[in-house]
């Protein structure tokens, strides 16, 4: 049984603490990313590649997240061919779930391979394509996967999210049982939103998890954002935390204005469709629509169901802190390339992957437009400065 609890919910154990404390220590010797990648451009799609076919594969949030981090290390020290990207960015979901899951769990090479060509990327993998790639990463970060990532904390910083002395909208929160489910969705949407942008890699791992709590709890009209057991148990005050939480409450309230804009548009749609309908003959009145305008946007959208409603008003008002008309230092354009343009545009890096397989594929990139936030550090959501952001990986 304790075993059992250390595997799965080692956040509620006697050992808590201890293991806590250690994830902290290790952090201090991550690695600093520099962002200097001749790829960064494809950064975005590859990550939503790893999360789909983590998805798919019923893969723990540890995993998921340990294989972007090692994703994203990799292409920052070294210049990549898109091509091979595709195998790196498998053979770095592989070896995340070989760390964090079980053996039965780790993904198997032909449903891998089905799930590729289902997402418009047909591969032809085989074992010692992949085995030769998981040693070149694995020498690359010298057989050290025990890298903390965001999510190893999420669930220790969950456990004490909410209070009895929390108060909901100034009211005594009456069933934490209730409240506690909402907070965990909050916290994991934040929690996949910030590998979405890689200015997130500025701050520690510790600290974005933090930050995914106090984000929550400002959401959910929690008083007061930060408490003194969460800062005990953090070891982050409400300084420390504003900064990277700014930048997430900046990202859910674009979020919630698209969404709200979606649904404008289709309320519009179906009353269009609705007034055609009247003036149709008899003949096709009681046909069935098959156009489906919520098809590509169901996913946004379910993030927004909660009957939480006033992102934050109430915090901010009681802050009576007024937002800086220039905190946006411009919206980066996200938008994917093509290959064929992205890999003309290469430039070389200080040093070349040496890779050459026989790897034949046909790649089919989206080029849905993301959204991604570029954030002046001199200002604050909050009227606050911080000036810690950078180098937080120094040891």
């Amino acid at each position: 049984m304790g075993r059992k609890r250390m595997e799965e919910q080692w956040w509620r154990g006697e050992l808590a603490a201890d293991i806590h404390q250690t994830l902290r220590t290790k952090e201090l010797k991550l690695p600093m990313y520099k962002a200097h990648s001749p790829q960064i451009g494809m950064r975005r799609y590859f990550i939503d590649l790893l999360a789909v076919l983590s998805n798919r594969c019923n893969l723990c949030p540890t995993a998921r997240h340990l294989a972007i981090y090692l994703l994203d290390l990799f292409m920052d020290r070294y210049d990549i061919a898109v091509k091979q990207l595709y195998v790196i960015s498998i053979a770095c979901l592989l070896l995340a779930s070989k760390f964090e899951e079980k053996e039965d769990r780790v993904p198997k090479l032909e449903y891998l391979n089905n799930l590729t060509y289902m997402c418009s990327v047909n591969t032809v993998l085989n074992k010692k394509d992949l085995l030769r790639m998981e040693l070149l990463l694995l020498e690359s970060f010298n057989w050290n996967l025990c890298l903390p990532t965001p999510a190893h904390y999420i669930d220790y910083y969950l456990f004490a999210s909410v209070g009895e002395n929390d108060l909901h909208n100034g009211w005594p929160i009456t069933s934490l049982t209730k409240v506690k489910p909402f907070m965990e969705k909050y916290a994991y949407y934040f929690l996949d939103f910030s590998v979405q942008d890689h200015t997130f890699l500025n701050f520690r791992p510790s600290l974005i998890a933090a930050a995914c709590v106090c984000a929550s709890r400002i959401c959910m009209q929690i008083f007061p954002a930060w408490t003194t057991q969460l800062e005990l148990l953090t070891s982050y005050s409400w300084e420390h935390l504003s900064q990277c939480t700014e930048m997430m409450l900046i990202c859910y309230e674009n979020d919630v204005k698209e969404a709200s804009n979606i649904k404008k548009q289709v309320t519009m749609q179906q009353q269009v469709m609705g007034n055609q309908s009247h003036q149709t003959t008899t003949q096709v009145l009681f046909q069935q629509s098959t156009y489906h305008p919520l098809a590509q946007h169901s996913s946004t959208l379910s993030q927004f169901q909660s009957p939480v409603q006033d992102l934050c008003s109430a915090y901010r008002d009681s802050l009576q802190a007024q937002r800086p008309s220039n905190l946006l230092a411009g919206s980066a354009n996200s938008s994917l390339h093509s290959c064929a343009a992205l890999q003309a545009s290469l430039q070389p890096s200080a040093q070349t992957l040496p890779i050459q397989m026989p790897i034949a594929m046909r790649v089919a990139i989206g080029t849905e437009p993301r959204h991604c936030i570029s954030v002046a550090c001199g200002s604050s959501y909050f009227s606050a400065h911080h000036s810690y952001a950078g180098g937080c990986f120094d040891s």
